[in-house]
């Protein structure tokens, strides 16, 4: 591992504010200007839809909706802005894939701008609850583009994954098939609709590097599939900050956008630098190998896509090939599928529609 390989770990660690012993320096938020717009985010309570929220609350909003399924996170997000205005925000316990209740939030706030962070995202578990996976990832997507279309939202912005390029995962093919749905409506509605897919946010719940904290403090050996393995990473405040910059993206020649994140990390490079947080410990490793669903390196777009540059150096513009089209195809068969059919009959089912 080189120097700047070293210090570009460490500065990801440092700033998921995980690591009690570092003084992590107090983020500076920068001031978006939404003042006109009414804004709801799903999955508000998450990783990436608290940072989201509390990015916005630093500037300038008209009425934030804040959406979550989980009540205890939801509450504990209610307490970080007990000191806001308060008025301006609603907190709302809710399962987008409810529609009845989805409707009701549309036709009272009426929302002008959606962040739909909500989904189901670690990969061996949807192997194991494929059926969950198309109810949420899915399903509840395309019901929430749908009323944003029939409720006249102005943009839509879908925290995707490179879990989605090249799928194998239940849960990266959920949310290829989420993609291509949006980019599917996007071509007859007025709503914006577009992408955001990125790598791992480093320091999310149930990420690797809590997992590897916890580890460690628990004094048990760190647990990694490969020495080898990399992935993508990127910090919680700068994904979200390019977040925000994307919505305020006029209509583009594509749906559909990554960050520059970077070259991939190896996982046991990360490892070597929490070493360095934790010097007294004796940190052993073992090896696991790949979990079901679980690829030994992802990448940020398919070899149908490639990447313009956009007005902003961080932000690129996935691009489909011009002799690669989409596969456009309606959801109707999803919807039939139950939860009595096996796993693996779920996933042959999905994989169709890639």
């Amino acid at each position: 591992m080189n120097k700047n390989t070293y210090n570009h770990i460490r500065q990801l660690i440092e700033d998921s504010g995980l690591i009690r012993s570092f003084e992590n320096e107090k983020k500076e938020y920068h001031s978006f200007d939404f003042s006109n717009e009414t804004i709801l985010i799903t999955g508000a309570a998450g990783s990436v839809g608290s940072e989201l929220s509390k990015q916005i609350v630093a500037g300038q909003f008209k009425k934030l909706i804040l959406i979550d399924v989980a009540e205890s996170p939801l509450y504990n997000l209610y307490k970080d802005f007990e000191n806001e205005e308060l008025s301006k925000i609603e907190f709302i316990l809710l399962n987008i894939k409810e529609q009845d209740e989805l409707k009701y939030v549309f036709e009272t706030y009426k929302p002008t701008i959606i962040f739909h962070a909500a989904a189901y995202k670690h990969v061996p578990l949807m192997e194991a609850h494929p059926y969950e996976a198309i109810k949420t990832n899915i399903l509840a997507t395309k019901l929430l583009a749908d009323l944003s279309i029939n409720y006249e939202v102005k943009k839509f912005i879908f925290i995707s994954t490179d879990k989605a390029v090249n799928a194998i995962s239940v849960m990266g093919i959920s949310k290829r098939i989420a993609e291509n749905y949006l980019i599917q409506q996007s071509q007859s509605s007025n709503t914006i609709f577009s992408i955001a897919r990125f790598g791992n946010i480093m320091g999310s719940n149930g990420s690797v590097l809590p997992i590897f904290i916890k580890q460690i403090e628990s004094h048990l050996p760190l647990t990694i599939t490969s020495n080898s393995i990399t992935r993508y990473f990127i910090g919680k405040h700068k994904a979200c900050h390019l977040i925000l910059q994307l919505a305020t993206f006029n209509k583009m020649e594509s749906n559909l956008f990554t960050f520059n994140m970077g070259e991939p990390i190896k996982l046991i490079d990360i490892v070597e630098v929490l070493t360095k947080f934790y010097p007294k410990e004796t940190i052993e490793m073992e090896i696991t190998g790949l979990r079901p669903g679980e690829k030994h390196e992802e990448t940020m777009i398919s070899e149908d896509e490639f990447i313009i540059p956009t007005e902003n150096e961080a932000i690129l513009q996935v691009m489909r090939k011009p002799n690669k089209s989409l596969k456009i195809k309606n959801l109707n068969d999803l919807e039939k599928i139950t939860p009595y059919q096996s796993s693996l009959e779920i996933k042959r089912k999905l994989k169709m529609y890639l």
